[in-house]
């Protein structure tokens, strides 16, 4: 059955549809980069408020801002913007459920006027944002804005014609000032620590460049919360669509597969307005640093602590890799004897049973998580998820190895080979240059570690990091990952 609003009562029984009429919805929220993650988090929770009939006027215009957005618009605007989020688990109380919090989606690239006019629209109360780690041009080595990128020279050259999320909340924010209209909440829904605080950087350099009164407005007037937000959520393929199909009778252009879990702590800071998200499961707080530390260090760590060890031994799923005993228990001692010692307690979390969910959620066999997913964008990656523990580790005179060993199997990943002779693409924008600096073995630690914006000035100035890591390294190309893990395993615990 076609998904679109005309056939939603046709649907299987088992397929949970919207409560609520979606005619009876008005747009509250624009979301800036849709795609799967935005689809099975942020809207999923205010498909979850409407259900229970609240949150009707906080339904959600999304924007693409890239050529290749198109595809996805056309795929939800074919279907009337609703989609099937497919849970896909090892229990039975996985969930089938057509969400419509989604009602338009808008192409920067069609016209540049019609999203700032959304943008300034007064019923507009929250610009959300998933456009990647690399998306907010953070430089990681200093922190700082970079003001002299192509795409953001182009935009304060041109403040009508943006083609930048901060070109377009700018234009946007100038209209609504001039007009008298309250400002947006902007809020970050990627997977970088303070995630609120980078957004507010990188839009304020951008706006002191742009005009300085519109800086000082933007300053006063535009909230930034914080936010930690977890689900796995791997790339919609062919086969999740042939099997919502052939399972659930749907015939979906772009459904949303994700795990059963989710979570969502966000600090409650917004100038004009929320929906109640509290109601469907969303955690409030005045501070969210400590549960995005214990995600970031646990979680995204653990993930690169896998990931290129996987890829490198030839799993290509993360479930894969977690079937294998010492990658669990290598897993396991990362988690408790490198990362728990440098987290603060967690309000309402206890980290033993987080970490045994997070083995648990790994290993979810029905997910089939890519592994090249979790190994993309590596040096994006590891200056928000490894780099910090590796410091602190430095800094404690603690023992690296285990952390070591994470840097050489990307180091090795680089090379594009596995162990078993495939040869597989890297999915990193900085992907030639990343394998520039792997190219020459003799010089690859020196190159590799020295690189400031991705491992920082710590790292290549601890001896005994960098001899940690040529061990690793030489342990992972000339014996490979289960001996190298067998060693480590048993000469660190």
């Amino acid at each position: 059955m076609k998904l679109n609003k005309q056939n939603l009562t046709q649907l299987a029984p088992e397929v949970q549809l919207p409560a609520y009429a979606i005619a009876d919805t008005s747009q509250g929220i624009v979301h800036i980069g849709v795609g799967g993650f935005h689809r099975a988090h942020q809207a999923y929770y205010t498909d979850a408020l409407m259900n229970t009939g609240e949150g009707l006027d906080w339904s959600i215009c999304g924007v693409g801002l890239r050529a290749e957005d198109r595809k996805a618009r056309d795929d939800l605007a074919g279907q009337d913007y609703l989609y099937t989020l497919y849970e896909l688990g090892d229990t039975d109380d996985t969930e089938v459920r057509v969400i419509g919090a989604i009602s338009d989606m808008l192409l920067a690239e069609d016209s540049a006027q019609t999203l700032i006019d959304k943008l300034a629209s007064p019923q507009i109360r929250i610009v959300s944002l998933t456009i990647t780690e690399g998306g907010y041009c953070i430089d990681d080595s200093n922190g700082e804005f970079m003001a002299h990128l192509p795409q953001i020279q182009h935009d304060l050259a041109h403040p009508g014609a943006p083609k930048t999320v901060f070109g377009f909340i700018c234009a946007a924010l100038t209209r609504r000032r001039a007009a008298g209209t309250p400002a947006f909440t902007v809020m970050s829904c990627d997977n970088l620590p303070h995630n609120g605080a980078v957004t507010r950087k990188a839009l304020l350099a951008f706006a002191a460049l742009h005009n300085a009164d519109l800086h000082d407005w933007i300053k006063a007037n535009v909230s930034f919360p914080n936010a930690m937000v977890d689900r796995i959520t791997p790339m919609t393929s062919t086969a999740h669509r042939l099997q919502l199909h052939d399972e659930h009778g749907v015939d979906d252009a772009w459904p949303v597969v994700c795990e059963p879990f989710v979570q969502w702590v966000l600090e409650d800071k917004f100038v004009n307005g929320r929906p109640a998200w509290e109601k469907v499961g969303v955690q409030f707080t005045d501070d969210v640093t400590p549960y995005e530390e214990m995600k970031i260090g646990l979680l995204n760590g653990s993930h690169l602590a896998l990931t290129y060890l996987g890829f490198l031994k030839g799993y290509r799923f993360v479930h894969e890799a977690m079937n294998d005993p010492l990658f669990v228990a290598y897993m396991q001692a990362y988690m408790d004897l490198d990362v728990t010692p440098q987290l603060a307690p967690v309000p309402g979390i206890d980290l033993t049973q987080y970490k045994q969910t997070l083995v648990e959620r790994f290993s979810n066999q029905a997910i089939a998580d890519q592994l090249e997913r979790v190994c993309s964008d590596g040096s994006s990656k590891f200056p928000k998820f490894t780099v910090p523990t590796i410091n602190r580790l430095i800094a404690e005179g603690r023992e690296t190895e285990r952390a070591a060993l994470v840097v050489a199997a990307w180091a090795l990943y680089l090379k594009g080979v596995d162990e078993n002779g495939v040869t597989y693409r890297i999915p990193d924008p900085r992907a030639e240059f990343c394998q520039g600096l792997v190219a020459d073995d003799r010089v690859l630690s020196r190159r590799l570690l020295g690189v400031e914006e991705i491992f920082g000035t710590a790292i290549p100035n601890s001896p005994e990091f960098v001899a940690a890591f040529e061990r690793c390294y030489e342990s992972l190309r000339d014996q490979g990952v289960t001996k190298t893990l067998e060693r480590l395993l048993i000469t660190i615990n």
